[in-house]
């Protein structure tokens, strides 16, 4: 298996959680992917995150955690950040960097305002601290796709308004093939994640992370509002910034440069760097 990856369940009081575990290194380093968790774990994924993460996984010993496979209604970022602090507790893992994309960087907030001890390092990715018309659009949207069923329009929606035009041209071909597979046997799971994206506020607690932190987003997000990044680093003493001009919420997958900036904020975290524009 590529960096001997595997995929792994750790219990979570009368239910489990799905995670992959790989990497070559030492430090423990826990990434929390977005709302597509709802329609998929990773379970099954371990090979090809691994890859993606290939970076990386020379560095660090990189786990990534799905929510826990049983959601409750109503179930919050903030109670899956304490499902992920048991998570964590569960394997060992008492001091860890901590990344978050998307949704999984709501969490992430969390888990480092309220379980300050676990979290040495944290990156959040395409993310938000509080609800804006952008997001409350969007996911809005998905989840009336959702609860009528519609995949196709869902995945197509995703695709639209996660990529910049010049990457949406490679994709487009493929939208009858795509719209096709994976499609979830029950969309109870997304539309309880896409229902936590639409209640998540923790703008007014992001004082209170005190880890060295990386902010990392896209200048035209589509997803979560264009000024989201800028808006948590403002809160977030000392953090760094880092905007890509011209991409959006898939600025982690269009540029090689994110994994890099995230490589370079966890090997050589410099609170002396300069916010950036890309």
């Amino acid at each position: 298996m590529f960096f001997n990856a595997e995929g792994k369940t750790v219990t979570i009081g009368k239910t489990d959680m799905d995670y992959v575990v790989f990497g070559q290194g030492q430090q423990p380093f826990v990434i929390l992917p977005g709302l597509s968790d709802g329609l998929k774990t990773v379970r099954g994924q371990a090979t090809i995150l691994a890859s993606y993460y290939k970076q990386l996984a020379r560095d660090f010993r990189i786990y990534i955690f799905s929510r826990k496979n049983d959601l409750e209604i109503g179930y919050t970022t903030r109670e899956m950040s304490s499902d992920q602090y048991t998570a964590m507790e569960e394997l060992g893992i008492d001091n860890a960097y901590v990344m978050g994309v998307s949704q999984g960087g709501m969490i992430a907030q969390y888990l480092a305002i309220d379980y300050p001890d676990v979290v040495e390092k944290l990156v959040i990715g395409v993310s938000v601290a509080r609800q804006n018309q952008t997001i409350q659009s969007v996911v809005s949207n998905w989840r009336y796709m959702a609860e009528r069923n519609d995949y196709k329009s869902l995945i197509v929606d995703t695709m639209e308004k996660t990529f910049t035009e010049k990457h949406l041209r490679k994709y487009r071909l493929w939208y009858p093939i795509i719209s096709r597979i994976g499609k979830p046997r029950s969309f109870h799971r997304f539309l309880i994640q896409a229902e936590a994206c639409m209640s998540h506020d923790a703008y007014g607690e992001l004082d209170r992370i005190e880890c060295p932190t990386l902010v990392i987003g896209g200048d035209s997000d589509n997803v979560v509002g264009r000024n989201s990044s800028e808006e948590m680093a403002e809160r977030i003493k000392d953090s760094i910034l880092v905007v890509y001009e011209g991409l959006g919420h898939g600025a982690y997958e269009e540029t090689k440069d994110f994994n890099l900036q995230v490589e370079r904020f966890l090997l050589k975290p410099s609170l002396e760097s300069a916010n950036a524009l890309v």
